[in-house]
Protein backbone atom coordinates (compact mmCIF):
# COMPACT_ATOMS: atom_id res chain seq x y z
CA UNK A 1 0.00 0.00 0.00
CA UNK A 2 3.16 2.51 1.30
CA UNK A 3 4.51 1.31 -2.41
CA UNK A 4 1.69 2.37 -3.97
CA UNK A 5 0.87 5.66 -2.52
CA UNK A 6 4.87 6.59 -3.41
CA UNK A 7 4.14 5.66 -7.11
CA UNK A 8 1.33 7.61 -7.51
CA UNK A 9 2.90 10.67 -5.76
CA UNK A 10 5.79 10.33 -7.81
CA UNK A 11 3.72 10.07 -10.94
CA UNK A 12 1.84 13.59 -9.59
CA UNK A 13 4.97 15.20 -9.54
CA UNK A 14 6.23 14.43 -12.42
CA UNK A 15 3.08 15.39 -13.94
CA UNK A 16 3.29 18.60 -12.39
CA UNK A 17 6.89 19.22 -12.99
CA UNK A 18 6.09 18.49 -17.21
CA UNK A 19 3.32 21.25 -16.96
CA UNK A 20 5.62 23.62 -14.86
CA UNK A 21 8.14 23.09 -17.98
CA UNK A 22 5.67 23.44 -20.82
CA UNK A 23 4.09 26.65 -19.26
CA UNK A 24 8.29 28.05 -18.99
CA UNK A 25 8.24 27.30 -22.55
CA UNK A 26 5.40 29.50 -24.23
CA UNK A 27 5.96 32.56 -25.57
CA UNK A 28 6.33 35.48 -23.50
CA UNK A 29 5.36 38.17 -25.83
CA UNK A 30 2.02 38.54 -27.48
CA UNK A 31 0.71 40.60 -29.95
CA UNK A 32 -3.24 40.67 -31.15
CA UNK A 33 -4.23 43.44 -33.84
CA UNK A 34 -6.99 44.08 -35.70
CA UNK A 35 -7.72 46.13 -38.83
CA UNK A 36 -11.05 48.21 -40.52
CA UNK A 37 -11.50 50.66 -43.43
CA UNK A 38 -13.33 53.55 -42.64
CA UNK A 39 -15.20 55.56 -44.67
CA UNK A 40 -14.41 58.44 -43.11
CA UNK A 41 -11.64 61.26 -43.36
CA UNK A 42 -8.51 60.48 -40.81
CA UNK A 43 -8.84 63.29 -39.08
CA UNK A 44 -12.45 62.18 -38.38
CA UNK A 45 -11.69 58.88 -37.12
CA UNK A 46 -7.97 60.28 -35.55
CA UNK A 47 -10.67 62.51 -32.95
CA UNK A 48 -12.05 59.34 -32.25
CA UNK A 49 -9.14 57.41 -30.57
CA UNK A 50 -7.28 60.57 -29.35
CA UNK A 51 -9.70 62.10 -26.80
CA UNK A 52 -10.71 59.38 -24.25
CA UNK A 53 -13.53 61.32 -24.09
CA UNK A 54 -15.22 60.33 -27.16
CA UNK A 55 -14.17 56.47 -26.10
CA UNK A 56 -17.99 56.30 -24.53
CA UNK A 57 -19.60 56.16 -27.86
CA UNK A 58 -17.29 53.46 -29.70
CA UNK A 59 -15.42 51.49 -26.83
CA UNK A 60 -16.25 47.53 -26.69
CA UNK A 61 -16.24 47.78 -22.80
CA UNK A 62 -18.03 51.08 -21.98
CA UNK A 63 -21.65 49.59 -21.64
CA UNK A 64 -20.33 46.31 -19.80
CA UNK A 65 -20.47 48.35 -16.55
CA UNK A 66 -22.30 51.62 -16.38
CA UNK A 67 -21.46 52.05 -12.92
CA UNK A 68 -17.81 52.02 -13.19
CA UNK A 69 -15.90 55.09 -12.04
CA UNK A 70 -14.17 56.57 -14.83
CA UNK A 71 -11.45 60.00 -14.29
CA UNK A 72 -9.69 61.77 -16.84
CA UNK A 73 -6.82 63.95 -16.10
CA UNK A 74 -3.99 65.55 -17.51
CA UNK A 75 -4.26 66.59 -21.38
CA UNK A 76 -7.36 66.54 -22.17
CA UNK A 77 -6.86 64.88 -25.80
CA UNK A 78 -3.38 63.59 -27.50
CA UNK A 79 -0.24 63.22 -25.62
CA UNK A 80 -0.74 63.01 -21.82
CA UNK A 81 -3.98 62.51 -21.81
CA UNK A 82 -4.57 60.01 -18.91
CA UNK A 83 -7.88 58.01 -18.48
CA UNK A 84 -8.48 55.66 -15.26
CA UNK A 85 -11.56 53.13 -14.47
CA UNK A 86 -12.61 51.45 -11.46
CA UNK A 87 -15.80 48.89 -12.33
CA UNK A 88 -16.94 45.69 -12.51
CA UNK A 89 -15.56 42.19 -12.88
CA UNK A 90 -16.40 42.64 -16.66
CA UNK A 91 -14.18 46.01 -17.01
CA UNK A 92 -12.00 45.81 -13.77
CA UNK A 93 -9.56 48.66 -13.18
CA UNK A 94 -6.65 50.43 -14.88
CA UNK A 95 -4.88 53.33 -16.21
CA UNK A 96 -4.56 54.55 -19.59
CA UNK A 97 -2.10 57.18 -20.87
CA UNK A 98 -1.25 58.75 -24.39
CA UNK A 99 2.15 58.47 -24.88
CA UNK A 100 2.64 59.21 -28.58
CA UNK A 101 0.02 61.00 -30.90
CA UNK A 102 0.90 61.91 -34.08
CA UNK A 103 -2.34 63.74 -36.03
CA UNK A 104 -4.15 61.68 -38.54
CA UNK A 105 -1.74 58.71 -38.45
CA UNK A 106 -0.67 57.29 -34.57
CA UNK A 107 -1.94 57.35 -31.25
CA UNK A 108 0.06 54.67 -28.54
CA UNK A 109 -1.00 54.41 -25.39
CA UNK A 110 0.28 52.93 -22.41
CA UNK A 111 -1.94 50.48 -20.75
CA UNK A 112 -2.11 49.05 -17.01
CA UNK A 113 -4.57 46.92 -15.97
CA UNK A 114 -5.00 46.78 -12.07
CA UNK A 115 -7.69 44.29 -11.91
CA UNK A 116 -8.64 41.47 -12.13
CA UNK A 117 -5.19 40.63 -13.59
CA UNK A 118 -2.04 43.40 -13.09
CA UNK A 119 -0.35 44.25 -16.71
CA UNK A 120 1.29 46.18 -18.40
CA UNK A 121 0.89 46.85 -22.43
CA UNK A 122 0.88 49.00 -25.29
CA UNK A 123 -1.67 49.54 -27.21
CA UNK A 124 -1.80 51.42 -30.55
CA UNK A 125 -3.83 52.77 -33.16
CA UNK A 126 -2.17 53.03 -36.30
CA UNK A 127 -4.45 55.38 -39.06
CA UNK A 128 -4.03 55.88 -42.99
CA UNK A 129 -5.73 57.54 -45.56
CA UNK A 130 -6.49 55.99 -48.59
CA UNK A 131 -8.53 57.68 -50.89
CA UNK A 132 -11.89 58.55 -49.02
CA UNK A 133 -10.83 56.07 -46.63
CA UNK A 134 -9.06 55.47 -43.79
CA UNK A 135 -7.26 51.99 -42.48
CA UNK A 136 -7.17 51.53 -38.82
CA UNK A 137 -4.90 48.88 -37.16
CA UNK A 138 -5.65 48.90 -33.44
CA UNK A 139 -2.64 46.64 -31.77
CA UNK A 140 -1.97 45.49 -28.13
CA UNK A 141 1.34 44.34 -27.22
CA UNK A 142 2.99 43.44 -23.97
CA UNK A 143 4.89 40.54 -22.26
CA UNK A 144 3.65 38.08 -20.41
CA UNK A 145 5.09 36.64 -16.99
CA UNK A 146 5.27 32.77 -15.71
CA UNK A 147 1.12 33.63 -14.57
CA UNK A 148 0.72 35.14 -17.64
CA UNK A 149 1.85 32.08 -19.88
CA UNK A 150 -0.11 29.99 -18.05
CA UNK A 151 -3.40 31.74 -18.69
CA UNK A 152 -3.16 32.17 -22.15
CA UNK A 153 -2.86 28.04 -22.14
CA UNK A 154 -6.42 27.91 -21.60
CA UNK A 155 -7.60 31.29 -22.82
CA UNK A 156 -7.16 32.31 -26.47
CA UNK A 157 -5.91 35.97 -25.76
CA UNK A 158 -5.66 36.60 -29.46
CA UNK A 159 -9.65 35.28 -29.60
CA UNK A 160 -10.95 37.18 -26.67
CA UNK A 161 -9.64 40.20 -27.25
CA UNK A 162 -9.66 40.66 -30.89
CA UNK A 163 -13.42 39.92 -30.81
CA UNK A 164 -13.40 43.44 -28.57
CA UNK A 165 -11.41 44.69 -30.88
CA UNK A 166 -13.42 43.90 -34.04
CA UNK A 167 -16.58 45.11 -32.58
CA UNK A 168 -14.50 48.36 -31.60
CA UNK A 169 -13.05 48.97 -34.62
CA UNK A 170 -17.16 48.26 -36.06
CA UNK A 171 -18.13 51.02 -33.36
CA UNK A 172 -15.65 53.23 -34.60
CA UNK A 173 -16.30 53.14 -37.81
CA UNK A 174 -20.08 54.00 -37.70
CA UNK A 175 -19.20 56.79 -34.54
CA UNK A 176 -16.44 58.49 -37.69
CA UNK A 177 -19.04 57.56 -40.60
CA UNK A 178 -22.14 59.89 -38.87
CA UNK A 179 -19.62 62.84 -38.16
CA UNK A 180 -18.22 63.04 -41.61
CA UNK A 181 -21.50 62.52 -43.08
CA UNK A 182 -22.45 65.37 -40.48
CA UNK A 183 -19.55 67.67 -41.38
CA UNK A 184 -20.32 67.35 -45.28
CA UNK A 185 -23.68 68.74 -44.57
CA UNK A 186 -22.63 72.01 -43.28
Amino acid sequence: MGKMVLIVLGVLVAAIAVFLIVVAMQPADYRIERSIKIDAPAEVVYAQVSDFHNWEAWSPWAKLDPDAKNAFDGADAGKGAIFTWSGNDKVGEGRMEILESAPNSLVRIKLDFKKPMEDTCTTEFKLKSEGEQTAVTWTMSGHNNFVGKMFCMFMDMDKMVGDDFEKGLAQIKAVAKAKAKAKSEK
